[in-house]
């Protein structure tokens, strides 16, 4: 780091640090506000589903494909769900051309996780033929514009275009899957949502921006379902949170939890 960037960096943490203080941050939300959230689905013409999420100024895309594919060895009664994810180098200043890096590794994974882990959808029911036939739900994720908070962004994009997604109906003809023709719904049966929340001087900030989470000391994402129950939970950053913080994070997440739920809801339709 060059001189003028760590006084550039030490000069932004202060100004951060000093409106948290005072209960403010420097885009003018409170601790626990969410920036502005819009939602748009079916933006994909040939995915079985998808949506557009805008959070402030982090964009994400997902779009669902769904084929018939081989199960896991360890888990021949069940469906394929897979979300990976990829950060577009024209998303941020400092991203560079390549494969996915550790970040975006760990974005689909924590993502994937809430999804997974919330039972949203039934793999069990993706059966075609129980140890050599099921349906496989791919998940892709392309970030349009980085600004903070990727892991919401994706959720609730992953999310969205899952409810939207229509899958083919297989039919088993002997040894043969064919395809009716007919389109279906996903078998959905819970909504997750992820919030994100970071921890910068000790005190804590729903949905951060990117120049937050520059400054950030510790971050942990907790995913709820329809219940209000939590489901899925990731620790980040090397600093730590204390148990008060971790029972406000839940307590926050859980009630978050709601708002967007609904959100999603009619936004989508389900």
């Amino acid at each position: 780091m060059t001189q003028k960037s760590f006084v550039v960096e030490t000069i932004k943490r202060n100004q951060i640090v000093d409106a948290l203080s005072k209960g403010k941050r420097l885009d003018g939300r409170g601790l626990n506000e969410l920036r502005k959230l819009e939602i748009k689905t079916h933006v994909i013409e040939k995915a079985n589903g998808s949506a557009m999420v805008t959070l402030g100024n982090t964009q994400v895309l997902a779009g669902v494909k769904v084929d018939k594919g081989t199960p896991f060895p360890d888990t021949p009664d069940k469906g394929l769900l897979i979300v990976g994810a990829e950060v577009l180098p024209m998303a941020a200043a400092y991203l560079e051309a390549g494969p996915p890096d550790e970040s975006a590794i760990e974005l689909a994974r924590v993502v994937d996780r809430g999804v997974r882990e919330s039972e949203m959808i039934d793999v069990a029911s993706l059966v075609i033929k129980e140890g050599k036939w099921v349906y496989s739900v791919f998940v892709d994720v392309n970030i349009l514009n980085a600004d903070g908070n990727l892991f919401d962004a994706t959720s609730y994009a992953v999310v969205s275009a899952l409810l939207t997604a229509k899958m083919p109906k297989f039919v088993l003809e002997g040894d043969v899957v064919k395809d009716t023709g007919e389109r279906v719904p996903l078998p959905v049966s819970k909504i997750p949502i992820s919030v994100t929340i970071a921890s910068i001087n000790g005190i804590l900030v729903s949905d951060p921006t990117e120049e937050e989470e520059a400054v950030m000391d510790a971050r942990i994402t907790l995913d709820t379902e329809d219940g209000g129950n939590l489901c899925a939970g990731q620790k980040g950053e090397p600093g730590y949170l204390t148990p008060e913080q971790i029972l406000t994070a839940a307590e926050w997440s859980i009630a978050r939890g709601k708002d967007v739920r609904q959100r999603i809801k009619e936004a989508t339709g389900a």
